[in-house]
């Protein structure tokens, strides 16, 4: 039997690799979370102060920049911290809290990409329905059964990542408690963990991005049956945004937890992680403040106000 001394922390590795790009990673960085932190809440703050943007679409929208600022806080203040001390370290606790909410959070805007999807194709393919269909009651249970799921689906993955015997001082080469690292800081083999949390991350990424797919062909049916180009290049307008913001999310995400493990880097997965928790979140705000109009108006108005006080 081999002593084992239970870890009460971890080692952040991170960028340590990069001695010399700290302190110019850490300015990029905290410029880039300020801007993210400030489009999403300028965003929220719009949707919620203009009446005309009070819509499912708005709705869904608000609820996606909210809970993308969460998941942004659960890494990146961390993250900006280890760049610029000397120690590294996350306890266990804080390593499992953190995988916890950045899960719950990343799974939770899978789900509400799905229902902004499936906002889409109700708008485009059934308008005489759509306030009777995307009622305000239905509008809250998508919200709800999105973060039960993103949630139920964290919860199960830290659990059973967590319950796997860690010894000794253990690193993590990554900068956050993502889910492949602290697996392979484990002491001993876990194949049988890593298929079910492969298991459930298939069922929410592929599973939610199939059902963003099955609504756009509905959707794209419906539009090359319209007669006038005009009212075609419109409906296609309200879902541009919407299909940015997916390809660069489940892109990311399929890259990182649905490859096969045979491909696995973690040099690679470090790099591709800071597209999907820096610079992606950035994307919501700026995608759908530039591309849609209502809301590119609406910010032109609230901020036209604010310079006139």
């Amino acid at each position: 039997m081999m002593n084992k001394t239970k870890v009460m922390e971890f080692v952040l590795i991170g960028f340590s690799d990069f001695p010399d790009l700290q302190i110019p990673l850490f300015v990029f960085f905290f410029l880039t979370y300020l801007v993210t932190l400030a489009g999403n809440v300028l965003l929220m703050t719009v949707i919620r102060l203009h009446h005309h943007l009070h819509i499912p679409m708005y709705f869904f929208l608000s609820i996606l920049s909210f809970s993308e600022t969460c998941y942004t806080f659960t890494v990146i203040p961390k993250m900006l911290v280890n760049l610029i001390t000397e120690k590294k370290s996350i306890s266990f606790t804080g390593c499992a809290v953190q995988m916890f909410f950045f899960v719950g959070f990343a799974g939770t805007n899978c789900v509400l990409l799905t229902a902004m999807g499936y906002d889409r194709c109700v708008a485009i393919c059934k308008p005489l329905h759509y306030k009777v269909i995307m009622n305000d009651r239905v509008c809250s249970q998508l919200v709800a059964f999105a973060t039960v799921t993103g949630f139920t689906l964290s919860l199960i993955d830290t659990y059973f990542i967590f319950t796997l015997p860690f010894c000794g001082e253990k690193a993590i080469h990554h900068f956050f408690c993502d889910i492949a690292p602290v697996i392979q800081a484990a002491c001993t083999e876990n194949n049988g963990i890593e298929i079910v949390i492969f298991i459930f991350c298939v069922v929410v990424v592929f599973g939610s991005f199939f059902l963003i797919l099955l609504s756009y062909v509905l959707i794209f049916n419906t539009i090359l049956k319209i007669p006038s180009t005009e009212r075609k290049r419109k409906a296609f307008s309200t879902c541009a945004s919407h299909l940015t913001v997916v390809v660069a999310h489940f892109g990311c995400a399929s890259i990182v937890y649905l490859r096969p493990k045979s491909t696995y880097s973690l040099e690679e997965d470090t790099l591709i992680s800071v597209t999907y928790t820096v610079v992606t979140p950035l994307l919501n705000p700026v995608v759908y403040s530039l591309r849609n109009k209502d809301v590119h108006l609406a910010l032109r108005k609230h901020l036209g106000r604010k310079l006139c006080k």
